[in-house]
């Protein structure tokens, strides 16, 4: 689905700014005893969390997903998304496998903020993958939010914010000034 525009209220602060987030790790749990699309395994779950933030998030954000997974086209990441009952609040799944380039690189994020038709200031990436997901979005002028679920570790900078826990992501996104959910 794509992000609707309209002339007056909600729609067009929604579809005039975008989170974009990693999928495995921080949306979905990434299995590492199973292989294959995702679709395919035997249990999928959401991370802690998930369902409500986006769920709220998509009241008044544009959501989109952005992965390097090599195992899934869109339409299987969409059919595992919903499986973990995600796929209803994204707008957009971007993979490696149509763009042709993997984040970190500036062609991953200039294809996503080319078809969303988005400048770089309305784009926040949201990842577990530091180098990957945090300092490539940050390359390319797009601000990021670090989730790092595995340690205490926080890193801080004016183009990137982190979080320990999804529901901290609104908070994370007002400390950039431009991330008040309700606008």
């Amino acid at each position: 689905m794509a992000p609707r525009l309209a002339v007056h209220g909600e729609e067009l602060v929604r579809s005039s700014r975008c989170i974009l987030f990693d999928w495995g790790d921080t949306l979905m749990r990434d299995f590492p005893e199973f292989s294959g699309p995702m679709i395919g395994w035997p249990r999928v779950e959401p991370v802690e969390h998930a369902p409500d933030v986006l769920a709220d998030l998509h009241k008044t954000w544009t959501l989109a997903l952005g992965t390097n997974a090599v195992d899934s086209n869109e339409e299987e990441i969409r059919a595992a998304l919903a499986r973990a009952e995600l796929n209803r609040f994204l707008d957009r799944v971007y993979c490696f496998r149509k763009i042709g380039y993997k984040k970190p690189s500036a062609e991953f994020f200039g294809y996503i903020l080319n078809d969303l038709g988005l400048d770089r200031s309305s784009l926040f990436m949201v990842g577990d993958d530091f180098d990957s997901d945090v300092i490539g979005a940050i390359r390319c002028g797009i601000r990021a939010v670090w989730y790092n679920g595995q340690s205490t570790e926080v890193r801080k900078a004016e183009m990137y914010q982190t979080i320990h826990d999804l529901r901290s992501l609104p908070e994370a996104l007002n400390a950039f000034g431009r991330g008040k959910l309700s606008q």
